[in-house]
């Protein structure tokens, strides 16, 4: 009985204000700093943009120089150092990557995910499906800030988005093959 009152007053508090503005943007631009740690890896932090828009499209660029972009259909990943590049689908993408299907659609995530409020500015996702894992998200204005999960080999993972990205390019979702890259798996049709 105190466990059903306590989940009925947990569903009645509100999700934090960003949430909502969250759900409901446009568009996303922020800087961001990503720390991983496993037990296989150890600890890696890496630094980069992102921009994130309606439509499935998501641009992804590290500082190192990988880079992530998704038109909308396909998802591309650049690997300078190996110059090569992959194309993949993006809904299979989505399925295999959760944070990504978070980032390109937030107000679709009652179909995986139950939302609920986590303290005064936070929201937890909890999976509604196996194999999906447990998101907590802190945040401010209209955006998250932090996101902190565990992914499906056991690493801890942490986005935390600092502001303001660098310089975009004028078309951030469209990739542009430099000369010299090897495609893995099928080339795309030019």
């Amino acid at each position: 009985m105190l466990a059903c009152c306590a989940a009925l007053l947990l569903s009645l508090a509100a999700l934090p204000g960003w949430w909502d503005g969250f759900t409901r943007s446009a568009r996303v631009a922020s800087g961001f700093v990503q720390e991983s740690e496993s037990a296989v890896f150890g600890s890696i932090k890496k630094k980069g943009s992102l921009v994130v828009s309606k439509g499935g499209k998501i641009r992804v660029s590290y500082d190192d120089g990988l880079l992530l972009v998704a038109d909308g259909t396909h998802l591309v990943q650049y690997d300078p150092d190996a110059r090569t590049a992959q194309r993949f689908d993006l809904r299979l993408a989505r399925r295999e990557a959760p944070i990504l299907g978070l980032l390109l659609d937030p107000g679709a995530l009652g179909e995986h995910f139950e939302v609920l409020p986590s303290g005064a500015t936070g929201v937890r996702l909890k999976p509604r499906k196996p194999n999906l894992p447990v998101v907590e998200l802190e945040g401010k204005g209209a955006v998250p800030t932090l996101l902190r999960w565990t992914d499906s080999t056991g690493a801890r993972q942490l986005l935390r988005l600092t502001g303001p990205p660098g310089k975009l390019p004028a078309d951030p979702f469209r990739f542009d093959a430099p000369p010299g890259t090897r495609w893995i798996g099928a080339a795309p049709k030019p």
